[in-house]
């Protein structure tokens, strides 16, 4: 089996850290995430130790218990700003950005939401029980690679301290009743077949809850009807009707949600609500509650790349970039053109000003197939990880093993009830008016880590 392309890898790990970057000694992530000493293990051998299952409890729709934990554990992950946190930020960003270009350039008509940490955290899961040779092009995706590997054998990363990492990373954005992130994972594996500790662990290192379930899949529409019950129940009911198009056959259905829950930092007046035109394209309007308020933001007018950047505080850690093509500018134009450096460089050159900002009271959500959004970046990364040629051999006591379906459940949402007071608009000095009454792009970043926790657009507000 080759290697990624190296045109691929040359784009994958070409990243950049906003801020700081001149000022800190570099340091390769490999180094961050890998035991000390190390050694390069032949991809031809099997691996020196013995595989760690765990049976798996059978999925009982009356048992919605989440999986027990380890709350030290899980308390342990909840640190601040680290060399390893900002540097897989790094990591995440650059791949979330390829990432969610690739979704989004299929979705050009319609509304779109990726968050690149989860997608980041789902693979790294994935990971945890492959064998050395697809491990070896895992590292080379998620830019963990260790550069002076010969191509025949591998150095592995310790999957674990990535994953609470991430974790780390959601849990900085809780600001209390305010601003949440919530991740959950569903692991369910088919009748019979015990489930790597390692891969167990991992959903856990990476959630606030997960469920572990086997399932008898003989039935595929009855396992289906239970599988999608099941998780509509455990998730509160924000995720339904998620799985279909079951097999027999199935291995083990994969799936994350990501929801994050914010409010505007500063409240919007709702005297100034009010239902107005949004053009949806040259062609379509929509009536939709447009909400307006007169303050003091940090914003910026990019001529080069024909867009307007305004910076809106979501709580005391994470804050949102909202990006208005110019007048004449599809929204894709400037999606197909972004990455890191771009986006540091919208933030570090904001200026303060006075905006009569309006913009509509929107949320989103998204349902994302991983083998679909692997194969939209490039068919043969998804053969590699998820597809034909990876090898879950590290995954379960059965063998052959595969993850059927992998599915990510994406959800962002606004509360308006919480807001701070208003900001007092000085007399003096006259507002800039600036109406998002048209497709924009959006990303939520977490402001100590600078992590993007989600990328998206909205075309049509009323959707």
């Amino acid at each position: 089996m080759k290697n990624l392309r190296p045109s691929l890898l040359a784009v994958l790990l070409c990243f950049h850290f906003s801020g700081s970057k001149a000022n800190r000694v570099y340091i390769h992530p490999f180094n961050l995430f890998a035991a000390e000493n190390v050694t390069c293990e032949t991809l031809h051998t099997q691996t020196s130790k013995p595989l760690k299952t765990l049976p798996v409890a059978p999925l009982d729709i009356g048992v919605l218990t989440p999986d027990s934990r380890d709350h030290l554990k899980v308390d342990a992950q909840k640190q601040n700003v680290t060399v390893r946190t900002a540097v897989l930020a790094e990591l995440s960003n650059t791949l979330g950005l390829r990432m969610y270009q690739a979704l989004s350039g299929k979705q050009q008509s319609i509304n779109t939401l990726l968050s690149p940490v989860n997608t980041y955290g789902s693979l790294a899961t994935f990971y945890l029980g492959v064998s050395k040779r697809t491990a070896s092009n895992y590292q080379s995706l998620l830019g963990l690679k260790r550069g002076t590997d010969p191509e025949d054998c591998v150095s592995l990363v310790n999957g674990h301290w990535v994953l609470k990492t991430l974790q780390s990373i959601n849990s900085l954005v809780d600001d209390g009743p305010k601003d949440e992130i919530t991740t959950q994972v569903w692991a369910l594996s088919r009748h019979g077949a015990q489930l790597s500790e390692d891969f167990i662990e991992g959903t856990q290192d990476f959630s606030d809850t997960s469920f572990i379930r086997s399932v008898d899949f003989s039935e595929p529409h009855e396992a289906e009807k239970l599988v999608n019950s099941f998780v509509e129940k455990t998730s509160d009911g924000k995720v339904k009707d998620i799985f279909s198009d079951l097999s027999s056959g199935s291995d083990l259905l994969f799936l994350t949600s990501f929801n994050f829950q914010g409010n505007w930092r500063t409240a919007f007046q709702p005297e100034r609500t009010s239902m107005q035109e949004f053009h949806v394209d040259e062609t379509t309007t929509v009536m939709a509650p447009l909400m307006t308020h007169t303050g003091r933001y940090y914003y910026l007018n990019d001529k080069v790349r024909r867009c307007t950047v305004v910076k809106l505080s979501l709580s005391k850690r994470s804050y949102m970039m909202l990006v208005l093509p110019h007048e004449g500018v599809n929204v894709h134009d400037i999606e197909s053109k972004l990455r890191t450096d771009v986006m540091s460089d919208w933030h570090q050159n904001l200026q303060e000003g006075l905006l009569e900002l309006t913009l509509p009271k929107f949320s989103v959500s998204s349902v994302t197939d991983m083998h679909n959004l692997l194969a939209n970046v490039d068919a043969e990364v998804e053969a590699k990880l998820l597809g034909s040629q990876a090898e879950f051999s590290q995954l379960s006591n059965a063998n052959p093993f595969t993850i059927n379906k992998a599915v990510q459940k994406v959800t962002f949402e606004m509360l308006e009830d919480e807001a701070e007071p208003l900001d007092v608009v000085q007399a003096a000095g006259v507002p800039l008016t600036l109406s998002i009454n048209r497709p924009f792009f959006f990303s939520v970043v977490e402001g100590e880590s600078n992590a993007i926790l989600l990328l998206g657009k909205i075309t049509n507000p009323t959707l």
